[in-house]
């Protein structure tokens, strides 16, 4: 007959309380909350296959949250150290690139107190772009590749790229564009010649 598996007693009405109120939780971690909704449905007498089945996955991850909560308690229903990938790049190297971005490129041309235009480093970048964000960051000594530096970005909600100043302009012969046809007008299909 096969062993009937179901978590330890609470070892202190503390720890009970805990997992319950972490079971029922809205703003916790999602792990947490699954796993610890497997330890209070096993108290209420729930079994395995149930619980898999209330909660969502597997009977193998059931028994696997089961077993480390019988072993080590609240503190086993953590991740343990080292799960996943580990990053290529530090924490230090992201806070770099996350500082470079909001630098101003150093071939974007700046207005003079005279009003003519210079640029630091005629040569370099006039706007940054990923490709040009991820030359300067390799200089700086990051391996990084492009695909990083927009993902990295993207997840800090930095915009690295700058708007559009065609819309203004200091000229005072300047006329803005005219407000374009309607949108209800059809357009002609291109014929073939």
């Amino acid at each position: 007959m096969p062993k009937v598996l179901c978590a330890r007693p609470a070892g202190d009405t503390a720890e009970e309380k805990k997992i319950r109120k972490l079971s029922g939780a809205r703003h916790a971690p999602g792990d947490w909350i699954q796993r610890a909704r497997v330890i209070t449905l096993s108290w209420d007498g729930w079994g395995v296959p149930a619980i898999a089945t209330a909660i969502g996955c597997h009977e193998k991850t059931v028994r696997r949250w089961l077993h480390r909560f019988n072993d080590q308690g609240l503190d086993g229903l953590a991740d343990r150290p080292g799960c996943g990938r580990k990053r290529r790049i530090t924490e230090s190297e992201r806070s770099h690139l996350i500082a470079l971005v909001k630098t101003d490129p150093p071939g974007r041309p700046m207005r003079q107190s005279w009003g003519d235009l210079y640029a630091a480093d005629e040569a370099g970048p006039p706007v940054w772009t990923l490709d040009t964000l991820t030359a300067a960051a390799r200089s700086d000594g990051i391996d990084i590749h492009r695909s990083q530096v927009r993902t990295i970005l993207l997840a800090e909600g930095v915009r690295w790229r700058r708007t559009r100043s065609w819309i203004t302009s200091k000229d005072s012969d300047f006329a803005p564009k005219e407000r374009g046809s309607s949108a209800s007008t059809p357009t002609r299909p291109k014929t073939p010649r």
